[in-house]
């Protein structure tokens, strides 16, 4: 063990007890005057790690033991813990993991310059069975093929038989698509993942192999489609990053509120069955009903229809991804919802050409990477009535909620939507007004 008055090495074995969890499922200590970052170890814990990297001020270590755990910690349901890098918060309580996420949401809205003291909304899900999409790994090890997710820190695929994360059929699904990969030795090299899509009542799945092979080659995979049970849908990601889709629909049917959502193999579909609905709820409950509405990185529809089958007059949607787009065209006609303006393009461009009388009601659910300053500006020139921010990422949303305030907008409610539980992400839904 190392003298504590001396500056963390690499490879020093240090004892500490674990003072706060923060983002991306690693626990906090203090060494001296240095900052440590253990994954997988929560607030309460006393354990011993071993640093792997130094910097200026901090460090990273890997968890070695727990010596003795916080009032949270629990014996992990799943037997691929601590090795698969899915779900860092398994071997923690389920009510202490939504109090380690609300409190990561707060910290990481006061650091960037966006507070919230008031009450956080919390939504939660079943651990179990909750995914509609998945994506799984390929590698080749010892002479056999490896599909699962990643070890804990590292590229190295952990073999899972059975994901927790998946319903019963999809996991039969995803091990009938390995076992008949596992004949086929020759593709072993040119495999790299398999994505899975399953319908919200459970009675459709869409598998696609993500791979190496050239386009020409793509069709010859046609046959495992009928030699994998329970898909209905089955298609092969070539070079040219183009999905050749080989049998069966390249879609499946949600259905979310009363509204029949058709969802392309590609294009983008909130992951957690349970709480698709009441996140959609959600988002209508805290917005005004007024004469235009605004669903920007709108994807299928998943807010526009039932925006505009509450009524409340015309809704517009932007998608910049054409699978999505047209998806979203198809299920406002399938639908009836002849307010719905969908609109294929990039959303600041779409900002920038859409006239703004004021008023409106606004609906952002952008990727992990934000909103950025650009559109933060052209969305407060609109002078909306409110904006709903629906947000994958906290420390994003943080940078956009300074900027936000910086224009005179701010958030009077905060839900926190665990679409993702036992895993590192966190989604929050918030409703933005003029102060």
């Amino acid at each position: 063990m190392r003298n504590e008055t001396e500056p963390l090495r690499q490879g020093d074995v240090v004892e500490v007890g674990i003072e706060k969890g923060v983002y991306r499922g690693r626990g906090l200590a203090r060494v001296g005057g240095q900052v440590l970052f253990v994954p997988r170890a929560h607030a309460g814990d006393r354990v011993r790690a071993r640093v792997s990297e130094v910097h200026a001020g901090w460090a990273e270590a890997a968890l070695e033991e727990v010596l003795e755990g916080g009032a949270g910690r629990r014996a992990s349901p799943c037997p691929y813990v601590p090795r698969c890098g899915g779900c860092v918060y398994q071997d923690l309580g389920y009510e202490a993991q939504l109090d380690a996420k609300e409190a990561i949401l707060r910290e990481s809205l006061a650091r960037a310059g966006a507070p919230w003291d008031g009450k956080v909304e919390r939504h939660a899900s079943p651990e179990e069975g909750w995914r509609l999409r998945a994506g799984l790994h390929f590698a080749v090890r010892d002479g056999s093929l490896a599909m699962g997710l990643r070890q804990e820190g590292t590229r190295q695929v952990v073999d899972v038989d059975h994901c927790l994360q998946l319903s019963p059929a999809l996991n039969v699904a995803a091990r009938g698509v390995r076992d008949a990969l596992v004949r086929r030795a020759d593709l072993w090299p040119r495999l790299r993942g398999l994505d899975l899509l399953e319908s919200t009542d459970g009675t459709r799945r869409l598998a696609s192999l993500v791979t190496t092979l050239r386009p020409h080659e793509g069709p010859r995979l046609a046959a495992l489609a009928e030699e994998a049970p329970g898909i209905d849908g089955f298609g092969v990601e070539t070079t040219d990053r183009r999905l050749h889709w080989l049998s069966g629909p390249a879609h499946v049917e949600m259905s979310v509120r009363g509204q029949k959502l058709r969802v392309h193999a590609r294009s983008f579909f909130q992951s957690n069955r349970h709480l698709v609905e009441p996140l959609v709820s959600t988002v209508l409950d805290l917005l005004p009903e007024v004469p235009r509405s605004l669903d920007l990185f709108g994807g299928v529809g998943l807010f526009a229809l039932p925006l505009a089958a509450r009524g409340g007059g015309e809704v517009v949607t932007v998608e910049q991804s054409s699978h999505a787009a047209a998806d979203a065209r198809e299920n406002a006609r399938m639908n009836g919802q002849v307010a719905v303006r969908v609109r294929c393009e990039d959303v600041g461009a779409a900002l920038r050409h859409l006239a703004a009388d004021g008023g409106e009601a606004i609906v952002v659910d952008p990727p992990r990477t934000g909103l950025g300053r650009d559109v933060v500006d052209l969305l407060v020139a609109r002078r909306p009535a409110a904006i709903a921010y629906v947000s994958c990422d906290p420390a994003t949303l943080g940078r956009d909620l300074a900027r936000f305030a910086e224009r005179g907008l701010r958030p009077d409610a905060v839900h926190l939507f665990d679409l993702f539980p036992d895993t590192l992400h966190l989604e929050t839904v918030l409703r933005l007004r003029p102060r």
